[in-house]
């Protein structure tokens, strides 16, 4: 059984506290982004995709989803961990010497729920274009999902991939901007303002929908109802999932600040007190 609203809200309380944890552990990482999907990757593991047990590279049969921002790696982790994929005690070895869980995803060590390496902005959906064709191409009706940011889409590649997209009827894609409004060097407009998103995407002719409310689960899971009830009709699918960066934790919200910086020790102290929950395990 899907897991409920309810289950959905504490297993991303649990997945904030992993995400300060880990980030905390090693001084270093991205925190803003990562709290701010939070919700979003949750739902879309947890009630969305359809997967099959294990993992293999091929993902014949069932959803695949790729992460193009893969600076927010600490959320990715915890949640593909959190979803089966590895043990939940590897999320200690974040960004250590010889781990698998680098700053930014790489697939050369065989981690389970990894297919793109992304570190590196900008090339996610060119590379879940492929994905998509090729699920075309052997008959497979599922679904490819990606995540991207908004300040990504200030690089090249991604419009000749959203180009791409609808001039190839790409109908089996499902691609998500985490619309935060913020970057490191300080909110997208001060840093290259980009107008209307939405007006680009339907200008390049995609299907594209709104979740004003991209911390509230109810609302994403709506919302990406609705977008794969817009699938297979000819176009690719966008949302603009709009966030708040650090969402969770009261002084990393409504700022740029936490986009790349760790907490202290007394910082995590109050983070976690934020998000506590009875259930929870830490690793």
């Amino acid at each position: 059984m899907k897991p409920n609203t309810q289950q959905l809200s504490d297993l991303t309380i649990q997945v904030r506290r992993d995400i300060l944890r880990m980030v905390h552990a090693v001084n270093s990482g991205h925190p803003g982004g990562s709290l701010g999907c939070t919700e979003f990757l949750v739902t879309l593991y947890q009630n969305i995709m359809e997967r099959k047990e294990g993992f293999d590279m091929d993902g014949i049969g069932e959803d695949i989803f790729f992460l193009s921002n893969g600076h927010i790696s600490p959320v990715f982790y915890s949640v593909l961990a959190r979803s089966g994929y590895f043990p939940v005690s590897e999320l200690a070895t974040f960004r250590l010497l010889n781990s698998r869980l680098q700053g930014h995803p790489t697939t050369h060590e065989g981690l389970p729920g990894i297919r793109m390496a992304s570190g590196s902005l900008g090339q996610g959906l060119s590379v879940a274009l492929g994905a998509a064709q090729a699920k075309k191409l052997n008959g497979d009706n599922h679904l490819i999902y990606t995540l991207h940011g908004d300040g990504e889409l200030q690089e090249g590649q991604n419009w000749e991939a959203i180009m791409y997209a609808s001039a190839k009827k790409v109908d089996n894609l499902i691609a998500t901007v985490d619309v935060n409004g913020k970057q490191i060097d300080g909110t997208t407009d001060e840093v290259l303002a980009m107008g209307s998103i939405r007006a680009k995407f339907e200008a390049f002719d995609w299907d594209v929908l709104e979740i004003a409310e991209g911390n509230n689960i109810d609302a994403i899971l709506a919302g990406l109802n609705d977008a794969k009830s817009r699938t297979g009709k000819g176009k690719p699918v966008c949302i603009l999932l709009h966030t708040e960066m650090g969402n969770g934790v009261d002084f990393m919200m409504h700022t740029h600040a936490w986009h790349g910086k760790a907490p202290n020790n007394d910082q995590l102290a109050s983070a976690l007190a934020q998000n506590y929950s009875a259930d929870q395990i830490d690793y």
